[in-house]
């Protein structure tokens, strides 16, 4: 560590901290062959697909809230100031959702239920025949919506920084997650249109079904991780460590678990 803001000791103090946590302080050159590692594990599409599910309704509602509140019959500038009380809640459940699954050592179930939030979020956007006429219902649709969207986004991720060992590999994994990812953000542009208001039907239908898929992939993501745990466990039974703690070499490393 070359930090010069950091004094000597609080240099090792930093480096004996990385080394405990995970792999991070391993020195690794650059190889075309670890690139390869994360091009050839399942695990790493399985992230990168994981976020592309979540990457459309994240940006859809990021970018047209206003435009969505708006259609319910509010001036532009309340549609603004109503898009502040979501946001709170979904801010608030981010926080709180990342502090527990990071306690409980699990990704995919809270996962899973903030994914099923928003679902529940765009089902009563879309139950809504007259929006103009009963805008509460479907402001309470955004709330769900937002209150699954964010943190179901900070746990996707993050999935990869813990399960994926060697600075390449895992470098790799998270580019692939984040340019697989935001395709779902490109196709999510085009989904709310003008003439589409109030109800904007084929943009929450798309995010609607974009949520239901997270699950699915969440579910698949689970299961492998559960079955690659399982043959580790065969092989080393009792010495797992999750994220690579302890100087191991890579997440192939026979001790190395993935938080599931």
């Amino acid at each position: 560590m070359t930090a010069t803001f950091l004094t000597p000791s609080e240099r090792t103090a930093a480096q004996k901290r990385l080394e405990a946590d995970s792999d991070s302080g391993e020195t690794e050159g650059f190889s075309w062959h670890n690139v390869l590692k994360a091009l050839r594990d399942p695990k790493c599409w399985l992230y990168a697909f994981g976020y592309h599910f979540m990457s459309l309704p994240l940006y859809t509602l990021s970018l047209f809230l206003p435009s969505i509140i708006k259609a319910l019959g509010y001036k532009a500038a309340s549609a603004q100031l109503l898009t502040i009380p979501p946001y709170a809640l979904a801010t608030l459940l981010t926080v709180v959702t990342a502090w527990i699954s990071e306690r409980h050592g699990r990704r995919a179930p809270y996962l899973i239920c903030a994914a099923l939030c928003a679902a529940i979020g765009y089902c009563i956007l879309l139950s809504n025949t007259d929006p103009k006429a009963r805008p509460g219902v479907s402001y309470v649709g955004t709330f769900f919506a937002a209150a699954g969207i964010y943190p179901a986004t900070g746990l996707v991720l993050s999935w990869p920084a813990v399960n994926v060992g060697g600075q390449t590999k895992r470098a790799v994994a998270n580019a692939l997650q984040i340019s697989i990812g935001n395709l779902g953000a490109v196709i999510g542009t085009q989904l709310y249109r003008t003439g589409d208001t109030p109800r904007y039907v084929v943009g929450h239908s798309v995010a609607l079904a974009y949520t239901l898929m997270s699950v699915l992939s969440t579910l698949l993501t689970w299961w492998y991780l559960s079955r690659e745990n399982r043959k580790k466990d065969a092989r080393e039974p009792g010495v797992g460590v999750v994220g690579g703690a302890g100087g191991l070499k890579g997440d192939e490393d026979p001790r190395w678990r993935y938080m599931r």
